[in-house]
């Protein structure tokens, strides 16, 4: 796999340096002069497993039934793992270090494109990522991009920046949009059924019972959003106010309840419908959506069209500067390997040996498929002879 390919990964994976227990203090790989322990790997492999696609889909890579995916995500770990060794060796050679002025200027930048640093905030947490973990990872990033810096010019013309965009022009179209705001009651039946059970006055209640209060309690939340819906539609002027002590969204409550302007695809399917069926100025609710009961109020329309070059101008630019740096740090690391001395002193960790596994989980697969296949044309034959 090329360098360029796991930096998006290296930049987001901080790897801590600390062993716990005998075997988690091992090395399992030598970089030159780094050891790479198995306290490394394993953290970073947890990480891998614990997040993205492979954990919404459940899949369990410790699981004997899932050794191919096991072994292409323990080939990927284990080539993260000696990219940076050798990147952080070069960065100390060249003296690279990251300031807290730097951090600070990082942060800022990220802040400003996010709009507010609790709309930063709101992303890490729905991530699962601590400020701490963030902090780490932007440092690697900003080191990285130092590093980038010092392998040579990486400008971009006007030219290029004008090209890009007009091969790419269906990327800077936008569809139809919608201004609004939003006062939500949440309404979750499962948490509320578990509030209810974890009171001592209910301990001795039935299912039927124990539903009974759940369902009281969701009448309830019901009657105060069509309280809270009638306030708004009467005195439209006093939504920013009722959205702020009343919202259990807390990250558009403390703005009044403002989401700014999105697309359809954006929200949940019953709360776009009701604002995109809405004229400004409007006030529309209670809509009910998984999520709870919703009041809105549209408040402005865009119809779809398309960012002016001007718009988005810099920001090109900056992407292509930024491909042409990840372009010489992939030539960097490509160099690196060819002139380092890997050891790999647990052979389970040898990419040679990761790839012979994968090699027999795929046949291992075709066998059990054909098995399948076999004994389901079996079966259907003896249904046929019944």
């Amino acid at each position: 796999m090329k360098g360029k390919k796991l930096l998006a990964t290296i930049a987001v994976s901080a790897i801590l340096f600390s062993g716990c227990g005998l075997k988690s203090a091992q090395t399992i790989i030598k970089v030159n002069n780094t050891r790479i322990s198995q306290a490394q790997f394993d953290q970073i492999f947890d990480r891998e497993a614990n997040s993205g696609m492979i954990a919404k889909l459940g899949i369990n890579l410790k699981d004997g039934k899932n050794d191919f995916m096991y072994n292409l995500v323990k080939s990927r770990v284990v080539n993260e793992l000696v990219i940076k060794a050798l990147l952080d060796e070069e960065m100390n050679k060249r003296n690279i270090k990251v300031t807290n002025a730097d951090m600070e200027e990082a942060i800022k930048t990220i802040v400003d494109k996010m709009g507010s640093k609790e709309q930063l905030d709101k992303v890490l947490k729905e991530s699962g990522v601590s400020v701490g973990e963030f902090k780490k990872d932007l440092k690697e990033q900003v080191r990285m991009k130092k590093l980038a810096e010092t392998l040579g010019n990486a400008e971009v013309s006007d030219a290029e920046v004008k090209a890009f965009y007009n091969r790419n022009i269906d990327k800077f179209k936008y569809p139809e949009k919608v201004r609004a705001s939003h006062i939500l009651i949440a309404v979750n039946p499962q948490e509320l059924t578990e509030i209810v059970k974890s009171e001592p006055a209910n301990a001795n209640l039935s299912d039927a019972e124990i539903q009974a209060k759940v369902q009281q309690e969701v009448a309830a939340k019901e009657a105060k959003a069509k309280d809270l819906y009638t306030k708004a539609k009467n005195d439209p002027a006093s939504f920013a106010k009722l959205a702020k002590e009343n919202s259990e969204d807390p990250t558009s409550a403390e703005k009044g309840g403002e989401l700014g302007f999105f697309a359809k695809n954006e929200m949940v399917p019953e709360f776009a419908n009701a604002a995109f069926s809405a004229k400004p100025n409007t006030v529309v609710g209670p809509v009910k959506s998984q999520y709870g009961y919703h009041i809105i109020l549209v408040k402005d329309r865009m119809a779809a069209g398309q960012e002016p070059f001007a718009k988005v101008e810099q920001s090109i630019k900056d992407f292509l500067v930024n491909q042409k740096q990840l372009e010489q740090i992939d030539k960097l690391v490509e160099s690196l390997k060819k002139n380092a001395k890997i050891e790999y002193v647990n052979k389970e960790y040898d990419p040679e040996s990761i790839q012979k596994n994968v090699q027999e989980s795929i046949q291992k697969s075709g066998e059990t498929a054909k098995q399948l296949k076999k004994a389901a044309e079996e079966k259907k034959q003896n249904a046929a002879k019944k």
